[in-house]
């Protein structure tokens, strides 16, 4: 990634309502810049007499094209690279799509100049942060927990043994099948059944009661005999990945071969040997050690986040309606970048979830106006403490990922800069700083107790208390003023 271009002048003028107005000026040497690059790589494939191709002068180019169809092409080619500078310069938290307006490109020497409407993450007005009294439960582990770990061990280790009876559910089959659709009005009586591409296995493994396959595939199994031939007649699901099949009668004809049953290892000190310790005993507090390990890891990120959202609900933020339209349009987006990532298409997905996009948007706008709100407090918090991570402590903090690429940390930190995401990295670094001292500086009280705390308040009493004005519009939190103790 190419570091931004730092030559633009950024203005910006609010507009009320979290919105804001950025007037960006490229100046006439930056431009001039653009134009000659963009020339010389029309230039590698313009033929003219006189030039071996991909060798004619850049001034030449421009005279032969146009200076304005070279220009708009220049400008097109680097405009994101513009903004992304001129959002950089001007220290604005942009959210959501913005409004651009380019106007009329400008004669030589003179600079380019356009406009961004664009709305941005809204001031908090920090309330109380520190040493709020936030719920944390205790870490525990039940014996049933560990003995969940155990089964799923054994079924793990499980083994497939043939058996001499009838399939029953949670029993293996060893199966051949061919497959057909029907062809003609099946409901007189005269279907013609047509064998399908792909419709064909042999000695497939099939589990009963597994709902792995079309619905009346493996019920077709259930009491089956190695040896049997069986016929499943179904109906592909509507919804089936194979438009061609998607809600089309099939038979499948079905030879059992082998009925299997799953049989799970003895628990005893045989298996907890074979798992690598003495006995079932250590075995079963090696789990249990690691089931407390992780729940305290869990318990900590629970504390940190409500510790976070304790100071959110403490503090006052302007969040208007577009701009909570406009973070649950951006997770949403996130979300099928993320599902492509996976090869899951936006239209396969929402086949899946069998909802309109306009009702998923809705549904995420709570948590998208959450997200604003956290983002608004972290952001003042780093400011009010002045928080601004050392290059050691970006050293430290990418650690991590300098041992997965494996290079030494000094030397990602410095293609970070070169990239110009060094910036980026640093303010990812800045919030966490900031949710720690929040966390660090909570005082953690009994799950129970803020629980109650919870249950004495209602909006009624507080809308009838002494402040309740300035309260309004704000989420309540355990430590509030006026709460039963």
């Amino acid at each position: 990634m190419a570091k931004v271009p730092a030559a633009v002048k950024t203005t910006v003028t609010e507009l009320g309502d979290s919105r804001v107005r950025l007037q960006v000026e490229v100046p006439p040497g930056e431009l001039e810049g653009r134009l000659a690059l963009k020339a010389q790589q029309l230039g590698r494939e313009l033929k003219l007499p006189g030039f071996r191709r991909g060798k004619v002068p850049a001034p030449l180019v421009i005279q032969r094209i146009g200076r304005e169809v070279v220009l708009e092409e220049a400008v097109r080619d680097t405009l994101s690279s513009w903004y992304s500078a001129a959002i950089e310069t001007s220290g604005i938290v942009p959210v959501g799509d913005p409004q651009l307006d380019l106007g009329e490109l400008p004669p030589q020497g003179e600079a380019l100049e356009f406009s961004i409407e664009i709305g941005v993450l809204p001031k908090a007005e920090l309330g109380e942060y520190r040493g709020l009294e936030v719920g944390r439960r205790e870490p525990g582990v039940a014996d049933e927990q560990v003995q969940e770990e155990i089964e799923a061990m054994r079924e793990r280790l499980a083994r497939l043994q043939t058996a001499e009876r009838p399939a029953a559910e949670g029993d293996f089959v060893v199966v051949d099948y061919v497959g057909s659709l029907a062809a003609g009005d099946s409901s007189a009586g005269a279907a013609q059944w047509v064998p399908f591409a792909g419709g064909e296995g042999r000695d497939q493994l099939v589990e009963l009661g597994g709902g792995n396959l079309i619905p009346g595939f493996e019920e077709a199994l259930v009491g089956a005999r190695a040896g049997e031939t069986r016929t499943a007649e179904l109906t592909f699901p509507a919804d089936y990945g194979n438009q061609e099949l998607a809600g089309r009668a099939a038979q499948f004809e079905l030879v059992v071969k082998e009925v299997k049953r799953k049989e799970l290892p003895d628990l005893n000190d045989d298996f907890a040997v074979d798992a690598g310790f003495d006995d079932v005993e250590e075995l079963r507090e090696d789990i249990r050690r690691r089931l407390l390990e992780a729940d305290e890891a869990r318990i900590e990120a629970e504390f940190r986040q409500a510790a976070l959202d304790a100071a959110v609900a403490q503090a006052q933020v302007a969040v208007t309606p577009e701009l909570i339209r406009a973070r649950a349009q951006e997770m949403w987006e996130r979300m099928l970048h993320s599902l492509a990532h996976r090869g899951i298409s936006r239209e396969a997905y929402m086949q899946i979830i069998g909802r309109e996009e306009t009702q998923i948007l809705t549904e995420m706008e709570p948590d998208a106006e959450l997200a604003l709100r956290r983002e608004a407090v972290i952001t003042a918090v780093v400011e009010a403490e002045g928080i601004a991570p050392t290059e050691d402590e970006l050293l430290e903090a990418l650690q991590p990922s300098a041992e997965r690429e494996e290079v030494e940390p000094a030397k990602l930190l410095a293609d970070l800069s070169a990239a110009g995401r060094l910036d980026e990295v640093r303010e990812d670094l800045a919030a966490r700083k900031a949710v720690d001292l929040i966390a660090a500086e909570a005082r953690p009280i009994p799950v129970a107790q803020a629980q109650a705390r919870e249950e004495l308040w209602t909006p009624e009493k507080t809308s009838a208390e002494p402040g309740a004005a300035a309260a309004a519009g704000r989420l309540w939190t355990p430590t509030d003023q006026g709460s039963a103790s």
